[in-house]
């Protein structure tokens, strides 16, 4: 297989015109049968006048070697890679392991024991999409929170209700990041996923693919099993030996993998509680930051704003303050929505939500403060979970003691002020604002940090600091704040429980949280059979 790197053409192009340049590289006739695929394909935007994309091409023709001698600039002879797992375990399993959480690292670990023959158990305290999307609703809509079927908990994890972004910086020479992409698109995500530089399925097509990776777990001969939380672990001589679901049922296993996600706060507890090892992390804690979607478009894109194939512009941003804390953009949401995301009652928590489209009035990101344990009321591992519920319960208080989330201007922000009207940039929450002072829900240090960010970011991209940009707090659940402490083997302290994906500590995103739930499937079919 040929590569072919650094093919840049203007962004009008069209199939044919790509096809022509490859020929034209490689010195190809038309008569001369050829075949490619796009491995990659990125935006360069560094000149806003003249906007191209640049592609990598896998070029498929029958004498690679003859066009190896070329030396033809930007051109790469590969071996096609793909990803293999093989059965190498001997070791017979007394029970089917258990998988708990339905989330990206409980998916994709689930599918691929499943795949391999191991009948995986998958348990999930939420619902299934279709009901858990429900329960979403009724919340944002009249503010009825269902404490086990919300944005958190259920089935596809706490990344169903976001952008759907898949853009990992783990390095892949494994091939898992593939294998993951490569599923999706099996289970109903666009082909164009494979290679995007920067890859999103959006909310609602993400919905339809957890769905479909749920059936095809069962129709290999795995259970999946919502309504189930697991309320205790059965443990003896410092092994697992089973779980306890909804407090009663008994079920047996010697190998519980567990990707519970960051806001299972009360699975943390029990499992401290059974000595499971555990440390408090650094993680970060803000708001979201909203400016009309069609301003981040013109600084992005310039002339070439609003054209058809390119869609609603995106942002990353960062910065060192002054104090030490870093202050950074996280999950931007081109075209989307903040959404109430609370799992507890009485607590605001918000998140930005995309549709596969990104084409709603919004911009969002994400404006995070980092925090570290020397930030957090106490030693305990568990310190950073009583962090984030307090600053949680404050902001249900700053806005109203409804689920209305508290909203600051950012021009008020840097005043010091409290907020009392609007400008031009609407806020999106889903369960309504209440204007006030963010000094009321988040700490001083952070609200400094924030003020420090925004006006460096303003320099990077005009109009980030606009008097009206709308803030909404607060933003607590980007990563866990514990780290479940595993070996080599992947496992905790006590054997047979595997820790993975972000609620563990171990992942920062659906992509990387899915490759480590694979990296557990691996462990297990290197070291048992089915």
């Amino acid at each position: 297989m040929i590569r072919l790197q650094q093919v840049k053409l203007p962004i009008d192009h069209t199939v044919e015109d790509l096809e022509n340049k490859i020929r034209k590289l490689l010195r190809i006739n038309k008569q001369t049968d050829m075949r490619y695929k796009i491995y990659r394909r990125s935006l360069d935007a560094r000149k806003k006048d003249q906007l191209s994309y640049v592609y990598h091409i896998d070029v498929y023709v029958s004498n690679e070697e003859y066009y190896q001698k070329k030396k033809i600039k930007n051109l790469v002879v590969l071996k096609e890679q793909f990803y293999e797992l093989l059965i190498e375990g001997t070791e017979k399993l007394k029970h089917a392991p258990v998988v708990i959480g339905a989330g990206p690292s409980g998916l994709l670990n689930a599918l691929t024991l499943a795949q391999l023959g191991y009948c995986p158990i998958l348990i999930e305290r939420g619902k299934d999409v279709d009901e858990r999307v429900k329960d979403v609703q009724l919340f944002w809509q009249h503010g009825v929170l269902n404490t086990r079927s919300n944005v958190q908990y259920g089935e596809g994890g706490a990344g169903t209700f976001s952008d759907g972004k898949l853009n990992t910086l783990v390095k892949d020479k494994n091939k898992r990041g593939r294998k993951v992409l490569e599923e999706f698109v099996k289970h109903g995500a666009p082909e164009e996923i494979l290679y995007v530089n920067k890859p999103h399925i959006g909310t609602d097509l993400l919905r339809d693919v957890v769905k479909n990776i749920r059936e095809e777990i069962i129709a290999l001969g795995g259970q999946v099993r919502f309504n189930s939380q697991m309320t205790d672990m059965i443990i003896e001589g410092n092994r697992i030996k089973g779980i306890i679901i909804n407090e009663e049922e008994v079920l047996a296993t010697e190998h519980l993998i567990i990707g519970i996600g960051h806001s299972a706060r009360d699975t943390f507890q029990m499992m401290k509680d059974r000595g499971v090892m555990m440390e408090a992390k650094s993680f970060a804690i803000g708001v979201r930051i909203e400016h009309p979607q069609e301003m981040i478009d013109k600084v992005q894109y310039g002339i070439y704003a609003n054209h058809p194939r390119l869609g609603a512009a995106d942002y990353k941003l960062k910065h060192q303050c002054s104090n030490g804390r870093g202050v950074y953009s996280f999950c931007m949401c081109p075209g989307g929505e903040v959404v109430g995301s609370a799992s507890e009652e009485k607590t605001v928590v918000t998140n930005g939500m995309s549709y596969y489209k990104r084409d709603l009035v919004n911009a969002n990101s994400a404006l995070l403060v980092t925090i570290t344990p020397h930030d957090f009321p106490s030693k305990d591992p568990l310190a950073g979970v009583e962090f984030q519920r307090i600053w949680e319960k404050k902001a249900f208080m700053a806005g109203g003691e409804s689920y209305k989330a508290p909203i600051q201007l950012v021009g008020d922000l840097m005043k010091d002020q409290a907020s009392s009207t609007l400008g031009d940039v609407n806020p999106s929450f889903s369960n309504g604002v209440t204007l006030t002072h963010l000094n009321t829900c988040l700490p001083e240090y952070v609200l400094d940090s924030l003020k420090e960010g925004i006006t460096a970011f303003d320099k990077k991209i005009a109009g980030y600091g606009r008097y009206d940009a709308v803030l909404t707090g607060v933003e607590s659940r980007s990563s866990s704040p514990i780290r479940i402490l595993r070996d080599e083997s992947f496992q905790s302290n006590i054997l047979g429980l595997y820790p993975m994906g972000e609620g563990a500590g171990y992942a920062g995103g659906i992509m990387s949280a899915a490759m480590d739930g694979i990296k557990i499937a691996e462990y297990i079919a290197k070291n048992y059979c089915p």
